[in-house]
């Protein structure tokens, strides 16, 4: 899969005024979002807990989770998603779990966020009622 980068808006979910734009590396083989833990720290988002995590490295590693308001200016949309606060000087990686809830996917032939049809509950809500 190619590689691309989207903008993304980073604000605090209890402030609004308090944010940061980046360049985010659109990661599908990334679960969660991963920002560097002091920019963060700058807008007050707190961590809320702790997740085990395997790098591409292979290392196990335990990095604390919180919640961040993300928008991405190409979708015109913002969405609270779980940010792994990422050790300082790490990329930007915009992770499978805010794609899923933005309802995108990665095309990498163009480079752009595309929307997708979300399944929901395939094999229930296939069931018919009686």
């Amino acid at each position: 899969m190619g590689v691309f980068q989207v903008a993304v808006r980073v604000a605090n979910p209890h402030d609004a005024s308090r944010f940061f734009e980046e360049k985010f590396w659109v990661d599908t083989g990334a679960l969660y979002t991963f920002v560097p833990e002091d920019r963060l720290q700058d807008i007050g988002i707190v961590p809320l807990r702790t997740r085990e995590l395997i790098p591409a490295d292979g290392r196990r590693d335990r990095r604390l989770l919180g919640e961040a308001v993300l928008t991405i200016p190409q979708l015109d949309e913002s969405l609270t998603c779980p940010v792994v606060f990422a050790p300082p000087g790490s990329l930007y990686l915009l992770g499978a779990t805010a794609l899923e809830n933005f309802g995108v996917q990665a095309d990498s032939t163009t480079q752009q966020l595309r929307p997708i049809a979300a399944v929901i509950g395939a094999f229930l809500g296939s069931a018919s009622r009686r």
